[in-house]
């Protein structure tokens, strides 16, 4: 099944975010409480997170939704 565009947005910006803090999927998923493998999905946006797991990936990443969500559709 081909992901959406939309999904592999989010994941690029997830994944774009956390490089620039220097964290490892393992970091994220630790501080978030979810799983390494989770978090690799959704960056290859083979996933598309709930709006709870979207709340926690941009709080852990210290940045609003919105802000998150603005720049991913730039």
């Amino acid at each position: 099944m081909q992901s959406s565009k939309l999904d592999q947005n989010l994941g690029l910006e997830i994944q774009r975010r956390r490089i620039e803090k220097g964290w490892s999927q393992e970091y994220l998923a630790e501080i978030t409480g979810l799983h390494r493998t989770y978090i690799s999905q959704l960056e290859r946006g083979l996933k598309s997170p709930s709006v709870r797991v979207l709340s926690h990936i941009t709080n852990a990443l210290t940045v609003t939704m919105s802000e998150f969500l603005q720049a991913v559709e730039e």
